[in-house]
């Protein structure tokens, strides 16, 4: 890599660094770029060098925070070969994640509203609910026409489950009730 091309790739590190940390600590709405110029030391025109605006900067945040859940995640499966023994590890994972402040914050409360559902849940594909989607497959617990159905309802409820835990609730009450539901659905 050029020097150029690592001093660009530093300043983009560097930005969505600076971005998480502000997006998870206030929200989307109370981070202006304003505070993130202040706080990278950019001119705006650097920073949109990179970035086409603050829309673009949370997707790119939410993008690498995913990315991360994604590894974090599979480092959790793996070694597991019974395919249903890796999907509970997998959804006990992100319950656990989920509870990671800026987590919560970035994926569970802002993502949705921010990027609007059809551009979240594209990225949701990609990441979570992809993952989630061919772990029920691997289990040949669902029939194959089902499995659309019965991957999104599955991961509404660990969502939801996801977001008792973030919201302070009983960590442990959380997870049994998932390791329950997961049981049900599982053994038919």
């Amino acid at each position: 890599m050029n020097l150029k091309a690592e001093r660009g790739a530093a300043t983009r590190e560097r930005v969505l660094a600076i971005a998480t940390r502000l997006f998870a600590e206030r929200g989307y709405d109370d981070t202006s770029i304003e505070t993130v110029l202040q706080e990278s030391g950019l001119s705006r025109g650097a920073l949109y060098h990179h970035y086409a605006g603050k829309d673009a900067l949370f997707e790119a945040v939410l993008e690498a925070t995913e990315s991360d859940i994604g590894r974090k995640i599979v480092k959790a499966v793996r070694g597991i070969t019974d395919p249903a023994a890796a999907l509970r590890a997998g959804v006990l994972a992100w319950i656990s994640l989920a509870g990671d402040p800026v987590i919560k914050r970035l994926v569970l409360i802002d993502a949705p509203s921010v990027m609007g559902w059809e551009r979240w849940r594209a990225m949701e594909e990609r990441y979570s609910f992809g993952m989630l989607k061919a772990a029920l497959e691997a289990t040949g617990a669902v029939p194959a026409e089902f499995l659309d159905l019965h991957a999104h309802m599955l991961l509404a409820a660990v969502n939801e489950s996801a977001l008792l835990v973030a919201r302070g609730g009983d960590h442990d009450t959380a997870v049994a009730a998932v390791e329950e539901f997961l049981r049900r659905i599982l053994e038919g």
